[in-house]
């Protein structure tokens, strides 16, 4: 569009310098105005349906960075490499002299980043390119943008296209602002990088810019933004949150609004599923690993649900009402979904439906499939030789959604999912959770602040292990001050006193292979309690405290849940002493993560907090720094009550 800089003339909407003098001296540059479009791009033009993604290096070699398929339902592209098809934790690397507790990049590379920079707009400038504005959030909330990429990475500029919110030239409203810009040269993942994820954040006080270095939309196109939007965030004083949000609507009724927070792989998306019945017409609770003994429990009918957020949810102070909760928008115009756990036709059948004829262009990643065909959810890529890759994706427009909620939303409880390891007296472990339990206000804080990533994470590449996310669960995005955000999310939770907050596992608990039907089955049964309270004698303090409150006893629909899924203790293959055992180890990881947050600056409440933790304070001693309003809570304290 060689009239481009005319139309933004007009229309007072200003480039980036960088932007200006990569288009100024590029080789071509092409806008596009729709996802259509960059869906065309991606396979190298409306008479392919096949393209390989390659560039030449300095040396001569051709990497091919992933090959691409139009199918019947959209796009499919494969990375060649199995490294690239999950998102690495320790991607992000800053380019500025703006106060972070993130690596800077001269602290790593050992030289200033204007070099690189000047680079990049160079390599840049050598390509043929693809443009195009976006925004980043929802409702003027959030982040406008500009996006430039190689054009023969279609691909990812679509992904990226989907995830924001892409904004036709013609259509940009007169004054728009540029806050943000992407510069994508994946080249240098070789020639800088050792083949390694980099994405460096260049931060002014007006401008936030992100150089991706890697053809893989987690790190850039998806989390690089929320690094924007927290950016902003910590700057005004409001944050993104890391979560799903649903309101479940009971057969009664009962609406509740669920806000489901975690580390990834925490099971955000899986909160937006529907429970899936054996082919009886029963519920599996769970498997037992040991003696592969099955727990069933019969369900006449579930909760209806509308989506509302998949991973990202704008907690500004404009949607607040002051009602002694927290209202939420939806941060995102499509979402990344996770699809491992659907390896059969049947698994999930309402996104299978939405996928196999999709109103428009679904961008598939990490999904067997051939030119012209329909790209199954279920048809994993494989990583090496019968072991499929744990992170396939689909990205999905949120308004082609059943159901989906446009406007805020108003939260009633607070969830935090834990993926959580098998626990026995004899290979004890952290996998210790019941089936949910209750969070003191204090508690639901420090589980914020750990944040575990927890057990056999399929989305990022780590080594295993009981890793922390750190704080909000966000924090490998954001790009600022770690006890800002500490602080931040303590306020929220200390001016909402009518949230309820939960704590739930998935993949395990103790013995039993339970996947993610405790935080399924919790929405269940919440959503049917609506605004009645617990009977006193129904929930007790945890045998250990950073786990709050435990059920004795929990019926839904008439089906009782076995008490071995709600006091993990009382599996005859764990007992007392395997949990304990893994009680100590949550202990030793907190004790690991929380002293870092005791800084001159942590709120005087989030000292209190962390000191207690540090002294093995009891739930009660949480309770009396941030109480659970009695008018509020859903707990009674007597019979009578």
């Amino acid at each position: 569009m060689s009239d481009l800089f005319q139309i933004l003339e007009k229309r007072k909407v200003g480039l980036p310098n960088d932007a200006i003098e990569i288009l100024s001296g590029c080789k071509s540059y092409k806008v596009f105005n729709s996802v259509e479009q960059l869906a065309i791009a991606a396979v190298g033009g409306e008479n392919s349906n096949s393209f390989e993604v390659k560039y030449e290096l300095p040396n001569h070699d051709i990497v091919t960075e992933a090959v691409i398929h139009r199918v019947k339902n959209g796009i499919s592209a494969n990375y060649t490499e199995a490294y690239m098809r999950r998102r690495d934790p320790d991607t992000m690397l800053i380019g500025d002299n703006l106060p972070t507790d993130k690596e800077r990049f001269s602290d790593k590379m050992g030289y200033d980043f204007d070099e690189l920079r000047q680079e990049t707009i160079s390599w840049l400038q050598a390509q043929d390119l693809a443009l195009f504005f976006y925004f980043a959030g929802g409702d003027n909330i959030g982040v406008g943008g500009v996006a430039i990429v190689p054009a023969n990475a279609g691909f990812f500029a679509m992904g990226l296209a989907m995830l924001q919110q892409i904004i036709p030239v013609e259509e940009l409203p007169e004054g728009f602002l540029v806050e943000s810009a992407i510069y994508v040269a994946p080249t240098f993942r070789h020639t800088h990088f050792n083949g390694k994820q980099i994405v460096v954040h260049k931060r002014s006080e007006v401008l936030h810019e992100i150089f991706s270095y890697n053809l893989y939309p987690g790190p850039s196109a998806k989390k690089g933004l929320y690094g924007a939007l927290l950016t902003k965030g910590e700057k005004e004083g409001w944050i993104t949150a890391h979560c799903s949000t649903v309101q479940a609507v009971s057969p009664y009724d009962n609406i509740t609004t669920f806000m489901h927070e975690g580390a990834s792989g925490g099971g955000k998306s899986e909160m937006l599923q529907n429970i899936v019945r054996e082919e009886n017409g029963q519920v599996l609770i769970g498997i037992n690993t040991i003696n592969e003994e099955r727990r069933l429990i019969n369900f006449p009918i579930f909760c209806s649900f509308n989506p509302v957020t998949d991973d990202m949810a704008l907690c500004h102070p404009s949607l607040q009402k002051n009602n002694g909760k927290l209202t939420v928008l939806d941060a995102e115009n499509a979402w990344f979904i996770r699809v491992d756990g659907i390896t059969n036709y049947g698994d999930e059948p309402l996104l299978e439906k939405l996928t196999i004829k999709p109103k428009e262009p679904l961008l598939f990643l990490n999904i067997e499939a051939n030119p012209d065909s329909t790209a199954l959810i279920w048809d994993h890529t494989e990583d090496s030789p019968g072991k499929r890759c744990p992170n396939p994706r689909v990205i999905v427009p949120r308004h082609i959604m059943p159901n989906v909620v446009n406007n805020p939303v108003t939260v009633d409880v607070r969830s935090f999912g834990v993926r959580t390891p098998p626990c026995s007296k004899e290979n004890p472990s952290y996998g210790i959770l019941g089936l949910f339990h209750i969070l003191p206000p204090a508690l639901a804080w420090l589980w914020r602040l750990v944040s575990p990533r927890g057990h056999a994470n399929p989305s990022i590449v780590d080594g295993g292990g009981m890793g922390s996310e750190g704080v909000g669960s966000y924090w490998p995005f954001a790009t600022g001050k770690m006890i800002n955000h500490a602080n931040l999310l303590l306020e929220q939770i200390i001016n909402t006193p009518r949230i309820r907050y939960t704590l739930v596992p998935n993949q395990y608990i103790g013995v039993w292979k339970v996947g993610f039907k405790p935080q399924l089955l919790m929405r269940e049964y919440l959503t049917r309690r609506g605004n009645a309270k617990l009977r006193s004698d129904q929930f007790q303090n945890a045998r250990c405290p950073l786990l709050g409150f435990e059920l004795n006893y929990l019926t839904i629909e008439g089906a009782k849940i076995p008490s071995r899924f709600l006091q993990v203790h009382k599996q005859p293959l764990v007992e007392e002493s395997g949990y304990d055992a893994g009680a100590a180890m949550l202990y030793d990881f907190f004790r690991a993560e929380l002293p870092k947050y005791l800084t001159p600056d942590l709120h005087p409440t989030g000292r209190r907090i962390i000191e207690t933790c540090l002294n093995g304070g009891s739930v009660d001693d949480y309770l009396n720094i941030i109480p659970m309003d009695y008018q509020y809570a859903f707990m009674t304290t007597t019979h009578e009550d």
